[in-house]
């Protein structure tokens, strides 16, 4: 089973970037579609953005036109560019992986331990 491990968050102020990287220990390759999701405190975890094996991508309405989900096979690692952060996107965020379905829905059996995205001035 590929063990995936999420690094990039930190402190960032209100309009600020961030890019959080999700690297697997295997091949990415098997694997069809790849996702980024987060969990603020006192919520449930929330699906972010998708990406598949072609390149193919989905987005939550409330990260569309600020985030950016991308994957190279080669290197075994997903990126996801988070620009014009607001204070709201506050969370921990985790990614995942397997078919389309799983993968949109985030119902995973195993989570890793995410990386903190603090948005505030």
């Amino acid at each position: 089973q590929v063990q995936l491990v999420e690094s990039g968050g930190g402190l960032v102020q209100p309009g600020g970037s961030l890019r959080l990287s999700c690297a697997a220990s295997g091949s990415l390759f098997s694997i069809a579609a790849m996702g980024w999701y987060r969990q603020a405190p006192l919520k449930q975890r929330e699906f972010v953005a998708a990406v598949t094996k072609g390149g193919t991508t989905n987005y939550a309405d409330f990260v569309k036109g600020r985030f950016t989900i991308s994957r190279d096979n080669a290197k075994n690692t997903v990126y996801l560019q988070m620009n014009s952060l607001k204070p709201e996107d506050t969370a921990v965020y985790y990614c995942n992986g397997g078919n389309w379905i799983a993968t949109m829905t985030g119902r995973f059996d195993s989570w890793g331990q995410g990386t903190q995205v603090t948005v505030s001035s």
